[in-house]
């Protein structure tokens, strides 16, 4: 089953360009989009399951130079 994700993410003053850059080439990202608010970034992310979604963004988000934070929001299905 494949799993989708909202990741929040809050970089250092002046690196949002960067990690943005740094972003668009993880495989897995479907789009990021700089926004306003606490937030600098909203990523949307897609895996294989949630292991694929957590070591996305534990391997290849987090060591992104110029990223202080982020929150990961998995989507769910409602029945």
């Amino acid at each position: 089953m494949a799993a989708k994700a909202f990741i929040l993410i809050e970089t250092a003053v002046g690196k949002t360009q960067d990690v943005l850059a740094a972003l668009q080439k993880v495989p897995g990202v479907k789009s990021a989009d700089p926004v306003t608010g606490p937030y600098d970034l909203i990523v949307v992310a897609e895996g294989a399951d949630l292991n694929a979604i957590g070591n996305m963004v534990a391997g290849k988000i987090h060591p992104i130079p110029g990223i202080t934070r982020t929150v990961t929001c998995l989507t769910v299905k409602l029945t």
